[in-house]
């Protein structure tokens, strides 16, 4: 097998990374949406790493997969894929998947306004993104159904004692709490401290906190923790921080404790978030939570309407944000590269996140890796597709404003 090439889109929304693989001929199995995420979990968990690990990837990375859609009215599907695996849904990973493919002319565009329709393995989602001159200016989603399932749960964390925690869904299952209750201050500056108390929350919760999904069995995993806190900038009413796990987290030893902040507001931990408001009767139908990251952008969450999920009381809250084209790249896997599936080390990695963690071995000896035999080219679809258009050059004259560093 000669040179392999997969084509991607690098977006960000609201800060945080999405690598969108689009136009592709993977052949991902499944009839339901369900049913290729649960193919993905089981057969490519190699090509998720290496497309996210180093050398071509980074710890905040994430990368949405689009897919032919599997509802007759629908126009595409995606699976996302995160450093700690495949996931059933993202809304800051939708937003730059709908970014991608307007701007690239991947789908039918209509300006002012084209409406989409997404399948997800947590649901089909409705999406209509605002068009100037063919760039999306404002992408807003109904999500899947939102809903709690615990409110003040008493959650017994390591080095933090009882901690009340709400397990809520949005897309994806939370854990989360107020900053207050780990002895936290949301800003940039602590983001050791956030990501340290985040990890191991998570943590104690999947091992105590039995989650299922009343209608999709296969979304049985708490796998994000969200920690929210009052408002620091005007015209917001939260702040939050999201952890992204980037290894494996062993409560005895607090050096796993690691994980990557979402730059983003998070959508579907901003629908979980407004679900548990709703449940305390802090929001109701109509009403406007405007979620800020870390960065200070913003995500505007609305509450739709209410509904049921299994017998469960949930709303369906709408997502609003923007999303940004940084980059056209060709990702490239030679037959004799020596990390045909990423790797990852432990000066910015967690310990156990891939398949080829770096060890330290006998001088002379070199890396030894799984050869991308494993990878049926037919199977996964390497090479990919091309459907990017050529982009003019960047005008000589553009200038650079000068960098930005939050604290």
């Amino acid at each position: 097998m000669g040179r392999q090439v997969i084509q991607a889109v690098d977006v960000h929304a609201a800060g945080e990374p999405g690598r969108v693989l689009i136009g592709s001929a993977m052949k991902i199995k499944g009839a339901t949406m369900a049913d290729r995420l649960r193919y993905c979990v089981e057969h490519l968990d190699a090509f998720r790493t290496l497309v996210l690990q180093e050398p071509r990837g980074y710890p905040g990375l994430c990368a949405p997969i689009v897919v032919p859609p599997t509802e007759f009215d629908s126009d595409f599907g995606m699976i996302v894929m995160e450093q700690g695996g495949f996931r059933p849904m993202s809304g800051s990973n939708l937003i730059c998947a709908v970014t991608a493919m307007i701007e690239t002319g991947s789908v039918d565009v209509v300006e002012p306004v084209t409406h989409l329709r997404v399948d997800t393995a947590a649901g089909t989602v409705a999406v209509r993104a605002e068009v100037v001159d063919g760039r999306a200016v404002s992408v807003e989603f109904d999500n899947v159904p939102a809903f709690a399932l615990a409110l003040d749960h008493p959650l017994e964390v390591p080095g933090y004692g009882t901690v009340p925690v709400d397990v809520v869904f949005g897309g994806q299952f939370y854990v989360q709490t107020r900053c207050e209750n780990l002895g936290l201050e949301l800003r940039p500056r602590n983001a050791k401290d956030i990501i340290r108390a985040a990890s191991a929350m998570t943590r104690a919760a999947q091992l105590s906190i039995p989650v299922s999904h009343p209608v999709i069995p296969d979304l049985g995993l708490i796998s994000l923790p969200m920690i929210h806190g009052p408002a620091q900038t005007e015209g917001t009413h939260g702040r939050n921080a999201v952890v992204l796990p980037n290894g494996e987290v062993d409560l005895a030893d607090p050096r796993t404790w690691t994980g990557t902040l979402d730059r983003s507001p998070c959508g579907t931990g901003t629908s979980a978030r407004v679900a548990a408001k709703v449940a305390r009767g802090e929001l109701d139908v109509g009403d406007e939570f405007v979620h800020e990251s870390m960065l200070g952008t913003t995500f505007t969450a609305t509450v739709k309407e209410r509904t049921t999920v299994g017998g469960l009381d949930a709303v369906v809250p709408s997502i609003r944000g923007r999303g940004w084209i940084t980059g056209f790249h060709q990702l490239i896997l030679e037959s004799d590269d020596p990390f045909p599936v990423g790797y990852t080390i432990g000066d910015i990695w967690g310990r156990g996140v891939g398949l080829s963690e770096a060890v330290e071995r006998p001088e002379g000896e070199g890396a030894q890796h799984d050869r991308p035999g494993d990878f049926p080219e037919g199977e996964i679809g390497i090479p990919l597709d091309s459907t990017a258009r050529a982009h003019d050059a960047l005008d000589a004259s553009t200038t650079i404003p000068p960098f930005k560093e939050f604290s």
